[in-house]
């Protein structure tokens, strides 16, 4: 008996060690028709909140957020692969359908994946200033082999000090909003995160290319796009990098920067509104 007790208490320990936090947590509120929101990289779920009060017709909202962000407890890598599959899942055993996922920059290419896996499933996709390959933007003609966990700019990221990390997050979060008001909610969000989540996790991002998936996908489709650096520059940008997402609108946002929820709010809303209504 007494091994038994031993042997127990071993797997007990030997579970809780390879064990890891959910990847996603979902806060669920409404009635109606599924609408999944998606937030951005580093943006807890309740970027959201605006959004839902503002919102009209009869829905149940899911608001996700992820593993490393708002405090919530990291998992180990691939993080954004993770993250996909227990959305995935979650929406398999929910037994959702009809459903429309509203995803904001990262949280647009998770609804990009997730529609090109679930097409029977998801009927509509509004996607917030979200670039199917980030990496062509950023670093044109650089493959995917070549962005590694192990890299230099990620080691001195991970060893910069506090100061030195909240001085890049700055000018990330000034880059990122019209809004001043509205850079301390960013710089703090940033700040907040994991920092191997951070920087692991940007790394997921910038090996993906979802433009080879674009043409698995059903779902009615609404780009709204920002006017930085220019509404003319970004709009050639998605026309050319969403070409092969068939039932799709790029309207283009003015006065915008990434956060347009925060730099156009009523317009924004608005969009959504018309959107859900006609679908």
């Amino acid at each position: 008996m007494r091994n038994l007790k031993i042997t127990f208490v071993l797997l007990v320990i030997v579970n809780l060690a390879f064990s890891q936090a959910p990847a996603i947590t979902i806060e669920i509120s409404g009635n109606g028709s599924p609408v999944l929101f998606l937030p951005g990289f580093t943006n807890p779920g309740s970027i959201w909140d605006e959004t839902v009060a503002n919102l009209q017709g009869d829905q149940q909202y899911y608001v996700v957020s992820y593993a490393g962000f708002d405090g919530k407890a990291p998992i180990e890598m691939p993080w954004y692969d993770t993250i996909k599959k227990e959305l995935v899942d979650y929406i398999k055993e929910k037994k959702l359908t009809d459903v429309t996922i509203i995803g904001h920059s990262m949280g647009g290419n998770l609804a990009v994946d997730i529609a090109a896996i679930l097409p029977d499933t998801i009927k509509g996709l509004v996607l917030v200033d979200s670039i199917p390959c980030m990496r062509e933007l950023m670093m044109p003609g650089v493959p995917e082999s070549q962005i590694q966990y192990e890299s230099p700019y990620n080691k001195q990221m991970l060893a910069m000090n506090d100061d030195q990390f909240k001085q890049t997050a700055m000018m990330m979060a000034q880059n990122m909003t019209n809004k001043k008001d509205k850079v301390d909610t960013l710089l703090n969000w940033i700040l907040k995160a994991d920092r191997k989540t951070y920087v692991y996790g940007y790394t997921d991002l910038l090996k993906l290319d979802l433009r080879e998936v674009l043409n698995k996908i059903t779902a009615k489709t609404l780009i709204l796009g920002t006017a930085f650096p220019t509404i003319e520059m970004a709009k050639t940008n998605y026309e050319k990098q969403y070409a092969a997402l068939s039932d799709k609108t790029i309207e283009m946002i003015p006065d915008s920067k990434h956060f347009i929820m925060f730099d156009q709010p009523e317009l924004f809303y608005e969009k959504v509104n018309a959107f859900l209504i006609n679908e």
